[in-house]
């Protein structure tokens, strides 16, 4: 299944028949109804997500829709997205996906959006500095660039990204399924993608810093990217 992005203002109010449509408030229950309209941007819903305990999947693997998440208060960097896209879906976001392909196939994945004609993220990670960035780039290249550097660990690197549009999958209740929605991740890996990446030399003196620092402090979160202050 192929899905792709179509680049269109956040709070225009395009109508189109290939797109599947947010579903009304009666579909909801009544707490997640009361979540969606608690948190109305992207700023509180990155605020939201960093409150969830991060599900490691120590029971299998999942990919729990906004009601899986809801109902136990887990969530992963996908499952965040989901949840991200059925919240902000409601207050004019479409529900983009931007996807970063890394050299070890443990792909990035986060909610991406556009605020006064400049592109930011909201996400869920593991890692300190994959989580939301700012709408501060002009461009998506710009915005996937900010992660090339904590993109490194012991087997990461960033090799390529691509974006997608949710509404597009119109077979699978992303949004309200029971179920694992399996085919949310099997449309992001399908889709094309284009190559990004860093020169060899910077990404050894990355991944030599890194493992340095987790050598010394193998409990700390890694922060010591420049770039924080574009952090959400």
């Amino acid at each position: 299944m192929k899905i792709k992005m179509e680049i269109i203002n956040p709070k225009s109010k395009i109508e189109n028949p290939r797109l599947f449509p947010a579903p009304s408030r009666l579909a909801f229950h009544k707490r997640e109804w009361d979540i969606i309209q608690k948190y109305k941007s992207p700023w509180q819903v990155q605020k939201f997500l960093r409150g969830l305990a991060y599900n490691w999947e120590k029971n299998g693997e999942t990919l729990r829709t906004f009601r899986g998440v809801i109902r136990r208060n887990t969530a992963h960097c996908l499952e965040a997205v989901l949840v991200a896209a059925t919240i902000l879906e409601q207050h004019g976001y479409p529900p983009w996906v931007l996807d970063i392909e890394s050299q070890d196939n443990l792909d990035h994945v986060l909610f991406l959006f556009k605020y006064r004609g400049r592109f930011g993220t909201v996400a869920r990670s593991r890692d300190a500095g994959l989580h939301g960035r700012k709408p501060l780039f002009r461009t998506i290249r710009q915005l996937v660039l900010s992660y090339a550097d904590p993109f490194v660990d012991f087997t990461g690197r960033m090799v390529g990204y691509g974006v997608a549009d949710l509404r597009t999958l119109v077979k699978v209740d992303w949004r309200l399924s029971e179920k694992n929605v399996w085919a949310v991740q099997k449309a992001l890996i399908a889709m094309p993608h284009q190559k990004i990446g860093i020169s060899n030399r910077r990404y050894h003196a990355l991944h030599a810093r890194f493992i340095a620092y987790k050598k010394k402090f193998p409990e700390r979160p890694v922060t010591f990217y420049s770039n924080r202050n574009l952090w959400m």
